[in-house]
């Protein structure tokens, strides 16, 4: 396995990564957004290859002004889930926001079908939002303030 910083010629197949997890984990009007952030809203966006294929990505935008990183967009192939790519992907973003000194804090921003996962990589929950990101799609808002590993 490997990560990598996205490219712009990485959308089609983190597209499809988000295409193979809607309905059960995206809503299909979630796209939009995805392609916005894609095309405009990047600043560390790393994807995960298995021999050539990108089977995970997922990213970190930052709030200077709050000492705040938030972890975003994190979409991983659906077989390839309970396999540890997700725990790799984050693991490895948290070791990059650890490369920050201004960072005091991760948010995620997740809904109810991930959150347990964020929770066992020592995210806190501190609110739940329903139908915020779509009908039946909750948000929950997590943060991490001792993230050094």
């Amino acid at each position: 396995m490997k990560i990598r910083s996205y490219i712009p010629s990485d959308q089609a197949a983190v597209l499809q990564l988000f295409d193979s997890n809607t309905p059960q984990y995206f809503d299909e009007t979630e796209r939009a957004g995805l392609v916005h952030y894609l095309e405009n809203e990047t600043e560390d966006y790393f994807v995960m290859e298995e021999q050539g294929e990108i089977v995970g990505a997922g990213g970190i935008n930052y709030e200077p002004q709050t000492k705040t990183a938030v972890i975003s967009w994190d979409i991983i192939k659906p077989s390839e889930h309970g396999k540890g790519i997700g725990r790799k992907l984050t693991q490895h973003r948290i070791q990059h926001i650890n490369t920050k000194a201004d960072i005091e804090k991760i948010i995620v921003r997740t809904s109810q079908h991930t959150y347990e996962f964020y929770k066992k990589m020592g995210f806190k929950l501190l609110k739940v939002e329903k139908d915020y990101w779509a009908d039946g799609f909750d948000l929950y808002w997590m943060e991490q303030w001792n993230f050094n590993l």
